[in-house]
């Protein structure tokens, strides 16, 4: 089936030790040729375009990335180079070489949009205001010169194994009983294994472009973590905050829902509500677990 990976022969995963890349590896099994950054440093673009040409891929998914946002707004250079330079290299390879690039981007591209209501689709202008989110777009512009690519924009990324929201606050919670979450920030959670899905199942048809996949639906980071409480049984006081109160270094989106219906057109795995979603990852961590 086209959402395992079927059918696609020699893919390059960028970002491997990540949530999504190594879960996109995890599913294309023998097919997949994954690249940590010890096997290709995207500090170092000059030398990204050489290790592509010698390993010949017919598909690279780019999940590597610089996702430091607070930090970036100190590193801006280097989050540069990551983000932005060796996503040049990258897509220079794929223009050079006929092959075909999916580039992971982000929700924050929208984060400059001062009142938003409803979810943003493909079409809509982008307004980044944070570094990390301006190299990210950068990074975009640069795929959009490869003739066969798919532009993939998600939003608040969780999967097993890694360091994401849901776990923070399950840790947090083994000491504390109250916590002040944001509560100004409105996006869709989404869980790794629907997102790693439905770009395998993107790759494999030739209907190149732009697309947002997340779960559906939305929430913020407040009512985020009360259901993730609730769902797991735990006595932990959420109050709410807002992001001024938080002081984050670098700004975030008050709004990034993202609408999918551009990406649920082309008859892929449907992207379940975010409820649904946690409840599920919640209870496989559970077994896990126990």
């Amino acid at each position: 089936m086209a959402m395992t990976g079927a059918g696609l022969r020699t893919v390059a995963v960028t970002g491997v030790t990540g949530q999504l890349g190594g879960e996109i590896a995890r599913r294309l099994g023998k097919s997949a040729i994954g690249l940590s950054q010890s096997e290709m440093d995207l500090s170092e673009p000059n030398s990204v375009y050489d290790k592509l040409k010698s390993l010949q891929p017919e598909t690279i998914i780019h999940c590597g990335a610089y996702t430091a946002v607070d930090r970036a707004e100190d590193d801006a250079d280097q989050c540069w180079t990551v983000n932005a330079d060796s996503t040049a290299a990258l897509a220079q390879y794929c223009q050079d070489a006929s092959r075909q690039l999916v580039y992971i981007s982000t929700d924050y591209v929208f984060g400059g949009v001062a009142t938003r209501s409803l979810p943003f689709r493909e079409e809509d202008t982008p307004q980044a205001d944070s570094v990390y989110a301006k190299s990210k777009l950068a990074g975009e512009q640069y795929v959009r010169k490869v003739p066969h690519h798919f532009i993939v924009r998600t939003c608040g990324l969780y999967g097993h194994g890694g360091r994401n929201f849901v776990e923070t606050m399950l840790s947090l919670a083994q000491t504390r009983d109250s916590l002040r979450i944001v509560d100004d920030q409105h996006c869709t959670p989404s869980a790794v294994d629907d997102i790693a899905a439905a770009i395998l199942y993107l790759v494999s048809t030739d209907a190149f472009g732009t697309y947002h996949i997340s779960n559906t639906g939305k929430t913020t980071w407040c009512e985020l973590a009360r259901e993730i409480f609730r769902i797991c049984g735990l006595s932990v006081k959420v109050d709410p905050i807002t992001s001024d109160e938080y002081g984050a270094k670098a700004p975030r989106p008050k709004y990034s829902v993202l609408d999918t219906a551009k990406y649920h057109a082309l008859g892929g795995p449907r992207m379940p509500a975010w409820t649904s979603a946690i409840a599920k990852y919640l209870h496989i961590r559970e077994t896990r677990v126990s």
